[in-house]
């Protein structure tokens, strides 16, 4: 009290006295920052000129009275923090201290609603405890309540969801692989597809017809295998001949002319050892000599503007078996056994598309090896296409499968009768897609 009555009875210097020793140096009391009681005091020391002003720090007695002012500073920040989302609970203050004796600093309440802060008081035992408000609980809404009965109904909420399976994954080191680009790769393949997708071109062909074009393709399929090619040249060798027929008349005397040519430039385009023209000469049994095989090569070049890089049904069969997963060497050449039988059969090729026309050949070739499930979420991710939009395309590949001994035209069913090729020709067809027609 008697510090307060000096400050306010003697305001141009009779606080800076008293803290003026012998010979001159001052003494600064340590000020109490938190409760605020810095205050500014003029001076100049012995007369000299008032106009500098400088902070002054004085130690303040705490009083009783003082003490409530401080509990009461401290509810009123409770309050305006419970206003703001703060809780403060239990706040207590013990007995006040004796005059004379200077308090803690009051410590700020940190706003965190998962600790526990523990903070001193005038007397020392007071403690602030910040605890997290409760959560409200959300009451479910109309929409949600109606959608889970419905999939409750439906059987829906009980049925696990089939993962789709990164079928890339192992090829990650192979560069060939090139997984990074792999999912564009086939991207723009289905794309290039409609764009280069042959149409029906029989009606303009005066002198071929369906018959004689499947003639052609089964012989072609013997050759291929005689000469021990790759896929890819048997299937880049078909659609060859569908775009030059769809360009230009050719007439039947020529038409194993376009063939044999078609096939030595798939051979360039897909070989590593290419067969020589006079191979196919030999293979024709002289039917055309070597200048005319070459000049029908020059004729198709020239009609399809050298663009030989198509996506054929090859490109996509090799994804969508490596898409099953659990593929084997069976399930692979039963895949390629009914791509070829539906090459064969020109509405086949001319009615579905490559990456659909491979969808199918590999259902259908599932079915047939009674593969549980007969197509699974990975090969619906992978290849685009449901088991109802094969189902059509599936059925009448499973039709031709049936019909193939009986067959007059059997190069494909002798191909994949033998050994190497799994003589899957020779299973069972897949009768049970077939009754499964409505």
């Amino acid at each position: 009290m008697a510090a307060r009555a000096a400050l306010q009875g003697q305001p141009g210097g009779g606080v800076e006295q008293k803290n003026v020793q012998a010979g001159g140096e001052r003494k600064n009391r340590t000020a109490l920052g938190d409760i605020g009681n810095v205050v500014t005091a003029r001076g100049g020391g012995g007369g000299a000129a008032v106009g500098i002003v400088k902070p002054q720090a004085i130690n303040r007695p705490l009083t009783r009275s003082f003490c409530a002012q401080l509990v009461a500073n401290a509810q009123a920040v409770a309050q305006k923090n419970k206003k703001q989302g703060v809780q403060v609970v239990d706040v207590n203050v013990g007995g006040a201290r004796k005059a004379g004796v200077p308090g803690p600093a009051q410590k700020k309440v940190q706003e965190n609603k998962k600790t526990q802060v523990d903070s001193k008081t005038p007397s020392g035992h007071g403690k602030v405890e910040h605890k997290a408000a409760p959560k409200k609980k959300k009451s479910p809404t109309l929409t949600s309540f109606l959608t889970a009965r419905s999939k409750e109904a439906c059987g829906l909420s009980k049925k696990p969801q089939e993962l789709v399976v990164n079928i890339d994954e192992g090829s990650i080191q192979d560069e060939l692989a090139v997984v990074e680009y792999v999912e564009d790769i086939y991207n723009f393949y289905k794309i290039a597809e409609a764009e280069s997708r042959v149409r029906d071109y029989m009606d303009s062909q005066p002198d071929v017809n369906e018959k004689m074009r499947s003639i052609l393709v089964d012989w072609l399929i013997e050759v291929h295998y005689k000469f021990e090619l790759r896929q890819e040249t048997l299937y880049l060798t078909i659609n060859i001949i569908d775009r030059f027929l769809s360009m230009k008349v050719v007439p039947r005397k020529e038409l194993q002319l376009v063939g044999i040519a078609s096939m030595l430039i798939a051979c360039k385009y897909e070989e590593i050892w290419a067969p020589e023209v006079n191979d196919f000469v030999q293979i024709s049994d002289k039917a055309y000599m070597r200048e005319q095989v070459l000049a029908m090569e020059k004729t198709i070049l020239g009609n399809l503007e050298w663009y030989l890089t198509v996506p054929t049904p090859y490109m996509f069969l090799t994804r969508y078996v490596k898409a099953s997963v659990s593929a084997n060497s069976e399930l692979e050449n039963m895949s390629y056994f009914f791509s070829e039988l539906g090459m064969m059969n020109y509405a086949t090729t001319i009615k579905y598309p490559p990456p659909l026309l491979a969808a199918s050949s590999v259902y259908a070739a599932r079915c047939t090896l009674n593969s549980s499930p007969s197509w699974t979420e990975t090969l619906k991710h992978y290849t685009g296409y449901s088991e109802n939009q094969l189902m059509e395309c599936a059925r009448l590949l499973v039709s031709f499968h049936m019909a193939a001994p009986e067959n007059r035209l059997r190069a494909v069913y002798k191909k994949f009768s033998k050994p190497d090729n799994g003589a899957v020709a020779l299973r069972s067809p897949a009768k049970s897609l077939l009754a499964s027609t409505s």
